[in-house]
This record gives C-alpha cells, structure tokens and sequence, in this order.
C-alpha cells in the first residue's frame, strides 16, 4: 500500500484545512487509517485514527473538537478537517494504515506510512 498526503499548507491562527490520504491499493479496507504529526525537535504524535468501517474514531485530546478525520472508501481516501487552528498544530502531518479492524493510537501498530504534508500555523 503507497499513501499519498496533500493539503498542508499555511494557515493563520484561527484558520482550517483539510488533509486528504490517498492510497494506491484498489481495496482500502480492512485497513484502520491513522493521522500523525511532528513537530521540530519532537517526537511523532498521534492525532487521530479511524476504524476499518469508518464508525470508531479517536482523537488526541489537542485535536478533539477541532480536527474531524474521515474516510471514503469508494476513493480510497482518508481526510483529516482541521479547524481552529493555532501555531502548536504546526508540524508535517503523516498519514498510516494498519492491517486491523481497531483504530490504533500508537505509530508501532501502522504497516504503512505516507511521506507527509506540512502544516503551518502562523500567530
């Protein structure tokens, strides 16, 4: 599976944008999809994750209330909406697939990585 990230780009404070994955594999499930990110100097994080049939969703509590993922499976694609920006979202942002009908939160459970997209937030 080969995952492709679009959509980062720069934002001001306050600002959305929406992330799409799209992977190379014609059958997209029953893979679980995963948004991470990293910031400079830090570690990969988990932002979001969604179950194979698209019904279980889990947030990082940073991102819980502002950030919506998504998936169509007929498109083989996965969306992160992030709304409400602020400068502390700035990092490159990853998308991941794991062969799991669960939604995993941790980056050692995902198969496959996209190459990210940078997210900007400016204050």
């Amino acid at each position: 599976v080969q995952l492709q990230a679009s959509g980062g780009g720069f934002v001001q404070a306050g600002g959305s944008l929406r992330l799409s994955c799209a992977a190379s594999r014609r059958t997209f499930s029953p893979y679980s999809l995963g948004w991470f990110r990293q910031a400079p100097g830090k570690e990969r994080e988990f932002v979001a994750a969604i179950g194979w049939s698209g019904y279980s969703t889990y947030y990082a509590d940073s991102v819980k209330g502002r950030f919506t993922i998504s998936r169509d499976n007929a498109k083989n694609t996965v969306y992160l909406q992030m709304n409400s920006l602020n400068p502390e979202d700035t990092a490159v942002y990853y998308c991941a697939a794991a062969m799991s009908y669960a939604a995993p939160t941790v980056t050692g459970e995902y198969d496959y990585w996209g190459q990210g997209t940078l997210v900007t937030v400016s204050s």
